[in-house]
């Protein structure tokens, strides 16, 4: 089959997008990128019609996207274990750099406590930050820039004021509802914080966001005094909200250790494969 690879977008822009169309003008599949500031992997996203699949329209897109990177390294979505994602990106030549566990939490079950920690103080909050959390919040998010990423070429986030409001906008618009938990410590700083989204009727699973402690204060017990207190909001906020989703990474132990002992089990695993970046 003859597959034509045309961009919809510049090529050199931060955010390429190609498609995939056959002789006849048919799409086939698309591809699209992109590079976040400073020199991490750009994400990368390639969607083939399952009628067109194993027939080298992935291949294309994927060569078109490596050729528009400048080198960089390309880090593709999350595929299930021993799916026909996994086949493609093995096939591809790409490389397995991260292993995700996902668990579930039923809230039917839960009965697990936590003890408060001394100086501290819990807030919560539903949609967008309050102006007087936002700065503190927004330099609170780097609690997340050591979670363990294995041999991905992976960046950590910047996050500002700006950012957080479009992140809560961008979850209002989809008709579901963020909810934050963030720990205060003494200083008045935000130490720590776990999010979660739950859908706009308050039922079915909700999935956790992040969940992240400043350096400065971990092994005290707050990571999970803060998923404690914000299971026992949810699920008083939403009395049919089932259960709760998280998705780590094998090798956060700390992370890990936490959900086991509140009751998350495994329901299945994900890979992270990725191009790597050309010399």
């Amino acid at each position: 089959m003859t597959i034509r690879i045309n961009a919809l977008t510049n090529p050199s822009s931060d955010n390429p997008v190609w498609i995939a169309e056959g002789t006849d003008g048919r799409p086939l599949g698309t591809a699209y990128v992109f590079a976040p500031p400073g020199d991490g992997a750009a994400d990368l996203r390639i969607t083939v019609h399952p009628a067109e699949r194993r027939s080298g329209v992935g291949t294309r897109l994927l060569q078109a996207a490596a050729s528009a990177t400048g080198g960089r390294a390309l880090l593709g979505p999350a595929v299930e274990e021993g799916s026909a994602g996994e086949s493609f990106c093995v096939a591809a030549g790409m490389r397995r750099v991260l292993t995700l566990t996902f668990t579930r939490l039923e809230l039917s079950s839960f009965a697990v406590t936590a003890r408060a920690v001394d100086g501290y103080r819990l807030v919560h909050w539903e949609g967008t930050v309050a102006d007087e959390l936002a700065e503190t919040f927004a330099r609170s998010r780097r609690a997340m820039d050591d979670m363990p990423m294995d041999e991905a070429a992976w960046a950590p986030d910047v996050w500002d004021v700006e950012r957080l409001h479009r992140v809560a906008a961008a979850v209002a618009e989809r008709g579901e509802i963020l909810l934050t938990t963030a720990v205060i410590a003494p200083d008045g700083e935000i130490a720590g914080f776990t999010e979660l989204v739950v859908a706009g009727d308050g039922t079915g699973d909700g999935q956790h966001y992040g969940t992240g402690v400043l350096p400065e204060h971990r092994g005290r017990g707050l990571a999970r005094w803060l998923k404690v207190a914000q299971i026992e909001a949810a699920r008083e906020r939403f009395p049919k909200l089932a259960g709760l989703l998280a998705d780590t990474a094998d090798s956060n132990i700390a992370m890990r250790r936490v959900n086991d002992s509140l009751g998350y089990r495994p329901t299945h695993r994900s890979l992270l494969y990725q191009v790597d970046a050309k010399e």
